[in-house]
């Protein structure tokens, strides 16, 4: 890691409040931006300044290791006018992560997935929204009884002929209505499938060395829970008031989303409690999740949806990383296999919508 100093990085003093920490890392990170003609290297260690800073934990671990920030020069001696020059700085420590080690990708055996085998892969993807073919016909049913009284020569007296015919009038405006109705369905329906094709995944996931995990996400989503014929997978998803990739991975699917982090942290057990996380029964000072805060914007901008947070763990080095079993957090800690069977079934209750309106909201986010 380049020896650079978080803070005269991004340009505030050691004692900046979150609030200007953020709006520092914004103001910057537009410049600094790969797409804007910043660098890879540049940007990644932006981002890293500000996961650090921005996290109260992270931040006092990275103030605890350095030296120059807390601990004042050494005084003058009365030999000499000069300063003993500090102790050279130190990075916080790297809390035990093999840089070398990679993780192998998560494979799960379908027959042990409880709602693999209850979901029909190929069944019609059903687009909300379409009044469907059973209006239009009933009415146009209603119409053709009405109409019976004609070929079989039956005659009406004055006030029931007027009546009759006031029946059939209305019948044939309900149809019409109807009809014109099904066939814009039908119309918006095509032109959307047309756009978006039979396409599941949206969105790149991170291409950079220290991104392994998300890559291993996000072939756990396409792998498996593809199979649900209405999920939509997106890659890199900003806030509504931001630019930058604030969400690893979302999924949709009908009106339930899900929204993922992908970590690497040390092997052990993972549980939260009232909102903390522990590792090993100890609070967890290893790594900053803003996956709580993502739930809460996502659930602002579509208050009509379920959205809820998955945190994917994977091991930073040798050793088995397990997860609390049927924890019900806003961000819960799991495990990839996991997260196969808890997500995949809680988003199979409705195997097979696409909703419009929240895809194209959500494919708005999109930033990667």
């Amino acid at each position: 890691m380049p020896d650079v100093d978080y803070y005269e990085l991004l340009g505030v003093r050691p004692d900046a409040t979150p609030a200007e920490i953020k709006s520092a890392y914004r103001t910057l990170a537009r410049s600094m931006h790969p797409d804007t003609g910043g660098t890879a290297g540049t940007f990644r260690l932006l981002r890293e300044a500000y996961e650090t800073l921005g996290d109260p934990v992270r931040r006092a671990e990275y103030d605890a290791g350095d030296p120059e920030r807390h601990e004042p020069p050494a005084p003058a001696t009365t030999a000499t006018a000069t300063r003993t020059r500090p102790a050279p700085r130190t990075r916080p420590r790297r809390f035990g992560e093999d840089p070398a080690f990679t993780p192998a990708a998560p494979r799960v055996d379908p027959a042990t997935i409880p709602w693999w085998h209850t979901v029909d892969a190929i069944t019609r993807v059903h687009y909300p929204g379409s009044p469907g073919h059973a209006p239009a016909a009933i009415a146009l049913g209603a119409v053709v009884v009405l109409a019976l009284p004609l070929p079989l020569g039956v005659t009406f007296a004055t006030p029931a002929l007027v009546m009759w015919l006031l029946l059939v009038a209305a019948a044939l405006g309900a149809s019409y209505v109807l009809v014109r109705r099904h066939l814009s369905a039908l119309r918006s329906v095509r032109a959307f499938r047309t756009e978006f094709g039979g396409r599941a995944v949206f969105g790149t996931p991170g291409r950079d060395d220290d991104q392994v995990a998300e890559r291993l996400t996000a072939d756990l989503l396409a792998r498996y829970l593809t199979r649900l014929p209405g999920v939509r997978v997106f890659h890199g998803l900003a806030w509504p008031d931001s630019v930058f990739a604030d969400v690893d991975h979302a999924v949709l699917c009908g009106r339930r989303l899900v929204l993922v982090e992908s970590k690497r942290w040390l092997p052990g057990h993972y549980e939260t409690a009232d909102g903390v996380l522990y590792r090993n029964g100890q609070r967890f000072r290893g790594g900053g999740s803003r996956l709580a805060e993502s739930v809460a914007e996502f659930e602002a901008l579509l208050p009509d949806v379920e959205v809820r947070g998955a945190l994917v763990l994977y091991p930073s080095r040798d050793g088995e990383l397990t997860t609390d079993p049927g924890a019900d957090a806003v961000a819960a800690p799991m495990t990839p296999e996991r997260f196969v069977r808890e997500i995949g079934a809680w988003l199979a209750v409705e195997p097979s919508t696409v909703d419009r309106d929240v895809f194209r909201t959500i494919l708005r986010r999109l930033v990667t």
